[in-house]
Formats: structure tokens, sequence, C-alpha cells
């Protein structure tokens, strides 16, 4: 049985690779903060296709009673499994405050997530996270479809893929090679995960891969996105 506890560890049933986990948080309209804990004896189950109701999870507020749908917490395992993640709906489990897993430098403020629920949400979210990592000036491009750049900061530049189908490794080395001609850091985001040459191919090359779920919080995907979580720009 995969192993999800109150203390961020998951399991991926199919690998059997283990990740550590922050579990998001969101502002109740009476103004507390819900977190989605995870359940303690839950089991991660593969996502093969989304649908609209199983994206979303009822849990009620801890001061107010009140019952309301949350982005259905995911992960993204490399070997490829997309996991979506069982949460207790009792609201009283234990719970962290939402922020990338590893935890930001001491001068950063929590990560607040923006959820996702079209594409342009998942450029937003993936913006708004760069910011907060400490790139400057971010804004969505509008270059040639095929370049697959979406977004440029100082000293950054990002795809964002809100598709469902993994990102293939020609677009992380587009990526990369945009980045490297006007010496920026390259980024991919991506709500599907990515093909498992382009997990290879970026950890070859140091290029972060994220992964996003309909929370709006990217979850690094490899040692060079762990490595920019932990140092920001």
């Amino acid at each position: 049985m995969a192993d999800v506890s109150a203390n961020s560890s998951v399991r991926c049933p199919v690998c059997r690779r283990e990740h550590r986990w922050s579990p998001p948080t969101y502002p109740c309209p009476c103004g507390a903060p819900v977190a989605l804990p995870l359940a303690r004896d839950g089991v991660p189950l593969r996502v093969r296709r989304r649908t609209w109701a199983g994206s979303w999870v009822a849990v009620p507020c801890g001061a107010c009673g009140r019952s309301q749908d949350w982005p259905q917490p995911e992960l993204c395992c490399p070997c490829g499994a997309l996991l979506a993640l069982p949460v207790d709906r009792t609201g009283t489990g234990p719970g962290t405050a939402g922020g990338p897993v590893g935890g930001p430098p001491a001068d950063r403020p929590p990560f607040t997530p923006v959820t996702i629920r079209t594409a342009r949400d998942a450029a937003l979210a993936s913006a708004h996270y760069l910011r907060w990592l400490g790139f400057a000036d971010v804004l969505a491009t509008h270059g040639p479809p095929a370049s697959g750049i979406d977004l440029r900061g100082r000293g950054v530049v990002a795809r964002v893929d809100p598709t469902t189908s993994p990102v293939g490794v020609r677009a992380v080395e587009t990526v990369w090679l945009t980045a490297l001609h006007i010496s920026a850091v390259p980024v991919c985001f991506a709500l599907a995960g990515y093909e498992q040459e382009s997990y290879a191919r970026a950890e070859q090359i140091a290029l972060p891969l994220f992964t996003l779920d309909l929370t709006g919080t990217p979850q690094p995907a490899g040692q060079a996105a762990e490595r920019l979580v932990a140092t920001g720009a």
C-alpha cells in the first residue's frame, strides 16, 4: 500500500519513489485558512484521464464549518505517473501551509497559490511563482506558437504547458536554447508533467522542471528545480 501521511510524505504506487509534499491552504470566506491535509492511511490514485468532477474536493473550514470545493491536490512523479492525492475531508486532520517542497529562503514570504481553472490561469500562476522566486518583470510573451515560450522576465525565460499531454524533450531543449542565447535561466511548467526523456535531458542541462496542479502550487520535478527553489533567482 502506498504511504500518504500528515508528515507530507508521498510514495508513488507505480515506481515506489518517495516525495515530499506541502499541502496547500486556501482562504475561507470567513477569513480563516483552510488546509487540505493528506489522509493518513490514504492511497494516491493514478490519474489517466482528468475529469472536471474529479478535479475538486470538498473540505470544511475548521473555523466556521462551511464546506467548499477546492482543487484536488495532485503530484506528477518523474516516472510519468500523475497522482491524485487523498485528502482528509473532515477538515480536522493536521496540515501545513502551502508552499513549494523544501521551503523558501528565510527572507521570502510563504507562497500564495493561484487556483488554475483555465490555460490563462496556468500562465498567471507560473508568472506569480517566478516573481515569488525573485525574478522581476515577468510577463507573458506573444512570440511564434512553435517557440513555446510563454513567459519572460529579468533573467528568466519560461514555458508554460497547460495541455493534457506530457511535455516532450524538444520543447525542453527549445526553452534551454532560447535562454542560453540571452543569458537567462530557463524554466518549464506543465500541468500534465513530462515525458521520461524530458526528465533525463533536463537533468543533463540543469533545467528546472515544475509540475502544476489545479491548486496553482508548482512542485519541483528534479534536482535543478529543487536547487532553484532553495536559492531563488
